[in-house]
């Protein structure tokens, strides 16, 4: 019966309770919120495309300062709160006594200097890349405008297309990961992969007009780096040729480069770190890529034979 068995297996947890990656092993630090953080996406996203997630109605000449202001100002309160907390799980310093996960604490004179201004600088670096992440995102609504036939307006990619919206929380979460914030940029593109199947690397590079078409089964390594005007269709894979090195891995280069105006079609991989798709070639469904292919290339699978019988037909 389970009620006799209950004292043994509480014991059991317990004990496992002594790992380090038990978050009680570290008094006075939690990780960062889930929810805070895809809630601050969704407001970054308001901001970014006004009126298509939120009920604002917006135009230009209804002058936007006001909600565009008012929204960052919310969107800065939650990402300090956020990357203090990050910080303050990874640091060395020693954290305040007060719970820091109470929704009211900011930054004061309880935190350790280091981690406030580091956060300072954080913060201050992200709003100001926030105008050159909008300018790219509509590039990308162009090309995934003038790459899809089936695509009605550019309204409705911005308000429909999951690959748009992987690529929107990619951006938002790469200049996180070159300020070095821990943790953070990992749970947005968690987040975006949980909901459309597209898996892009916060590190990764990604230029201008990025297309992404149906998505699903996409996955872009931390370290890719991708040209201008790339497409990439569903199933591709920018990966690893290996990652038995686990952690003696970190920080090299092991994804691929694309150059500008590849196109990759559906279920094809592309891996390791020295192979480079040269600029302008294009990458045939199911192909799989692992040394570098010179520009204007054309990758196909050669071999692959389809047999059609009929019903009654013999082998």
């Amino acid at each position: 019966m389970f009620g006799d068995n209950l004292d043994r297996i509480v014991k059991g947890i317990e004990k496992n309770y002594e790992a380090d990656e038990i978050f009680f092993t570290k008094p006075g630090r939690r990780f960062p919120s889930r929810t805070a953080v895809k809630g601050m996406l969704k407001d970054i996203r308001r901001v970014m495309f006004p009126g298509y997630f939120g009920e604002e109605m917006l135009s230009p000449q209804t002058s936007p300062s006001y909600f565009i202001g008012e929204t960052l100002i919310q969107i800065e309160r939650v990402l300090r709160q956020q990357v203090i907390l990050a910080l303050t799980y990874t640091s060395d310093e020693k954290p305040p006594a007060n719970d820091i996960s109470q929704s009211t604490y900011l930054c004061g004179g309880c935190m350790p200097d280091v981690i406030c201004d580091r956060a300072n600088e954080v913060c201050t670096a992200f709003f100001d890349e926030l105008p050159n992440v909008q300018r790219v995102l509509l590039t990308d609504v162009q090309a995934l405008f003038d790459g899809d036939p089936a695509a009605g307006s550019k309204e409705e990619v911005i308000f429909s297309y999951p690959g748009l919206y992987a690529i929107f929380v990619y951006r938002i979460a790469h200049v996180l990961y070159e300020q070095n914030v821990p943790i953070i940029p990992r749970i947005m593109t968690e987040l975006a992969h949980s909901g459309t199947g597209i898996d892009i690397g916060a590190g990764a590079k990604v230029g201008e007009y990025f297309f992404i078409d149906h998505g699903t089964g996409v996955v872009i390594g931390e370290t890719t780096e991708i040209g201008n005007h790339v497409k990439l269709y569903q199933g591709v894979t920018l990966g690893a040729l290996s990652t038995r090195g686990g952690q003696r891995l970190a920080g090299v280069k092991r994804h691929p480069t694309i150059e500008d105006n590849v196109t990759i079609y559906s279920n094809a991989s592309v891996l390791g770190g020295e192979t480079v798709i040269g600029e302008g070639s294009v990458i045939a469904g199911s192909t799989f890529v692992t040394s570098s292919v010179p520009p204007h290339s054309r990758v196909s699978v050669k071999s692959q034979e389809i047999t059609v019988r009929q019903p009654g037909e013999k082998d």
